[in-house]
């Protein structure tokens, strides 16, 4: 299920930007989408992206002509300021690990890189290269110099164009698009500190096995990535999971339960004050092995008995130690009850464990999917929601984190006056 687009960049301007990546030719689908969502594309393109992908083919789904270069006959003054002048939003896709290192270091020798040094508005890139290109240490370097710079989409895990598979591919075109239009949405978590937590907790037997279970990340890691893109300041606390990280986002990564308590410690500080809220969305196990092997378990007989002890509640802990209204603490109750039993269940969480939202969802419609239909608990009633992709999810889940800290909802745009 897609998250509907159609009309969400009504009057914006875009100066989407090509560079010399074999993944240029999705840039094709990123421009289709961004006119069906309402926007007004300006093609950009490189003289090296135009060996990959046809400008014809821009200009045909755009109905603007592409700029290649800084000398483009067709306008009057500097191509590069008279385009930042015109677009809301600057997307790079897909950019090169040779555009990034560029952009880290000012360099403005192309049309795309002066047009990025000259914008106005936002600036969203979507990385696109082999594995070992992302991992080293000079493109990661560039990266953290571009941090709360440029806002970057990706990459992702998957096949590259060498049959190789790593976390370099490029991110979707509807996941662009999507960034594209968050980074011109609301700010409407601005100042806010939000503490995620996501994915599971592996608890070792021994040196090669371990005790876990099947949550993906996904949920927790869509709200980290929401709450970034609206502005809070968020740490998100990982196990172990095969995702990238958001941008914006500073992440912890930790394996089992009690490092997990550890990093939420650390985050939420010893008196709760360093953070503004919680979002408890990790399926931490709730017991692990009495002893940890340090060598192999041997299979020894019919029947092999495995001796377990209890992990803390981890929210309940916090909940307990908060005083008053902060941190707003969210659960997550996953199960694979009925309905009623369901929201029975989210009730007596959200009173054992003192938190204010206890998100409640059941198995078959979350794990391993990227959807989710939850029903969301509170003290006032249970509002069930409807089957959404999993950002949605997370912005109805941080629209209620906003409301119980206080924070009046932002105004709705005025719809743009009809054309005279």
């Amino acid at each position: 299920m897609e998250r509907p687009l159609e009309g969400s960049l009504a009057t914006k301007t875009v100066a989407l930007c090509v560079t010399g990546s074999i993944a240029a030719y999705k840039a094709s689908h990123v421009a289709r989408l961004l006119v069906k969502a309402g926007a007004k594309v300006l093609p950009v393109m490189t003289a090296s992206a135009s060996r990959f992908l046809g400008p014809l083919t821009l200009s045909g789904l755009s109905g603007e002509g592409v700029v290649t270069d800084m000398w483009d006959p067709r306008f009057s003054g500097e191509v590069h300021v008279d385009l930042a002048r015109r677009a809301d939003v600057v997307a790079i896709v897909p950019a090169t690990a040779d555009v990034l290192a560029r952009l880290a270091t000012g360099r403005a020798d192309d049309v795309v890189t002066a047009l990025a040094l000259c914008a106005r508005g936002p600036v969203v890139a979507a990385p696109a290269m082999h594995p070992r290109m992302w991992a080293h240490p000079a493109t990661q370097r560039n990266v953290a110099a571009l941090a709360g710079v440029v806002t970057l989409v990706g990459p992702v895990h998957g096949e590259v164009a060498s049959g190789e598979a790593g976390l370099g591919r490029m991110a979707e075109p509807e996941e662009i698009v999507l960034a594209i239009a968050a980074a011109l949405g609301p700010r409407d978590l601005a100042g806010l500190r939000i503490v995620v937590s996501a994915g599971p907790t592996l608890e070792d037997l021994d040196p090669v096995r371990f005790l876990g279970n099947r949550s993906t990340g996904r949920m927790g890691f869509a709200v980290a990535a929401r709450a970034a893109s609206r502005g809070a300041h968020v740490t998100l606390i990982a196990g172990p999971v095969e995702l990238a990280t958001p941008p914006g986002v500073r992440r912890v990564d930790v394996r089992g339960a009690l490092a997990m308590r550890t990093a939420l410690w650390d985050a939420l500080g010893a008196d709760l004050a360093a953070a503004d809220a919680l979002v408890m969305t990790a399926a931490v196990a709730d017991y692990r092995p009495a002893d940890v092997s340090a060598t192999k378990l041997k299979k020894d007989g019919e029947r092999a008995e495995l001796a377990l002890v209890k992990n803390p509640d981890l929210l309940a802990e916090i909940g307990a130690r908060r005083a008053g209204t902060r941190p707003v603490l969210v659960g997550f109750a996953l199960e694979t009850q009925d309905d009623a039993g369901l929201v029975a269940y989210a009730r007596q969480k959200l009173a054992q464990k003192r938190v204010d939202l206890v998100v409640a969802n059941h198995a078959k419609d979350s794990l391993g999917a990227g959807t989710n239909k939850v029903t969301l608990v509170t003290s006032a009633g249970a509002d069930a929601l409807q089957v959404a992709v999993k950002a949605d999810v997370a912005d109805a889940i941080l629209d209620r984190v906003r409301a119980l800290s206080g924070r009046e909802a932002p105004p709705r745009a005025s719809p743009p006056e009809p054309a005279p």
